[in-house]
């Protein structure tokens, strides 16, 4: 261990109620038929991939195996004033009309239920309660369990899964209120955060680090000559990553990237938008739990470095409930103080194993 330290993760069971199902009745009109028509040319059903499972599987991991120097909080609903820092008042009356109600919020079937205002409100809340937590000194360091999702939704639409963009409404929380003026948002989730980046695209005070699968994987953006615009030029990062991509090569762009941005940047709070679709079994990217560690450390070691004791966590995708949990809880255990692990390229311990039993197998007596 190099240190028990204070985590709190914050989970709050209200952001169950987003629920989307296809066989409810949405809102009628020109992208219901659109989306009705794209699904009824699948060969296979398709349900609603982000749903409340994916983040009572952690919770239910985290109470049979528990991480020593975790504890539980409960979340909190955002203010129109909060959510207002990032979206526009047009794109928030849109979504407080349709609250109570079923409907599709894009093409790329994005869409909410009775109550996923409520639950979306929660969430990006509840992003904000952690980054308090770690300001005010009541946790060394936190994790916002939330759903939907947020790096995708830009100031005036919802896009993949995400309705509010729970990171940003954190960031410029902290910003207004919290005397935090340089944020540095590190994005790790295996789709580039659109949302994010535009929203911060020309501010020179919010640093935004993005690794990603690269176009033309959804959203298809985070090219990297995409570096930010107007005063804000230099201060977005993307690094586009193959299919295949893994734990060696994050490592390396955290560590010959990220980490020299940091030292540049000097942040006075350490965001991460927190995916876990870029572990090998949700089939995007090829991280595991060993890779998610030592990113969790690197992180650690720049909020160390530059803003002790002020580094929150936002949970972002992650869609095979198995590798999602076992990755959080991997990301909590260095968080709390555990030695991060060093990842090697995926079966070159065994392989090396094979070595030292066969190695005397093919020499003459």
């Amino acid at each position: 261990m190099a240190g028990q330290r204070d985590v709190l993760v914050l989970y709050d069971e209200r952001m169950l109620a987003h629920r989307p199902d296809i066989e409810d009745r949405f809102l009628p009109g020109r992208l219901d038929r659109r989306v009705r028509e794209i699904l009824s040319g699948l060969e296979v059903k398709w349900s609603y991939p982000e749903h409340p499972g994916r983040i009572t599987v952690v919770r239910e991991l985290l109470e049979r195996e528990p991480v020593r120097g975790v504890r539980f909080e409960t979340g909190a609903a955002a203010t129109r004033e909060q959510l207002g820092r990032v979206h526009t008042t047009a794109y928030l009356e849109d979504i407080y009309a349709m609250r109570g109600q079923s409907a599709w919020l894009d093409v790329d079937t994005t869409a909410m239920s009775a109550g996923s205002v409520d639950a979306a409100e929660v969430a990006a809340g509840t992003a904000i309660a952690a980054v308090e937590a770690v300001v005010e000194g009541r946790a060394q360091c936190s994790f916002a369990l939330v759903r939907p999702p947020g790096h995708h939704a830009e100031p005036v639409r919802a896009r993949g899964f995400c309705l509010f963009n729970n990171v940003s409404v954190a960031a410029a929380h902290a910003q207004a209120k919290l005397g935090c003026r340089r944020v540095l948002i590190v994005d790790w989730d295996a789709h580039h955060g659109n949302g994010t980046q535009e929203i911060f695209w020309a501010d020179p005070d919010v640093l935004f680090f993005d690794i990603h699968r690269g176009a033309p994987f959804y959203p298809g953006s985070g090219g990297l000559e995409e570096t930010g615009g107007g005063l804000g030029d230099g201060t977005t990062i993307n690094v586009p990553v193959p299919g295949g991509a893994g734990d060696v090569a994050y490592v390396r762009a955290f560590r010959e990237i990220l980490v020299p941005a940091a030292d540049w940047f000097k942040p006075d709070l350490v965001l991460v938008s927190a995916g876990f679709d870029s572990h090998r079994l949700d089939l995007a990217l090829n991280l595991s739990y060993e890779g998610f560690s030592a990113l969790a450390g690197i992180m650690q070691e720049i909020s160390d470095r530059h803003c002790p004791g002020r580094l929150a966590l936002v949970l972002e995708g992650g869609y095979h409930t198995d590798a999602l949990a076992g990755g959080v809880r991997a990301v909590l255990e260095v968080l709390a103080g555990a030695t991060p692990t060093e990842p090697m390229e995926c079966g070159l311990a065994e392989v090396e194993q094979a070595i030292a039993f066969h190695r005397d197998a093919f020499t003459r007596d």
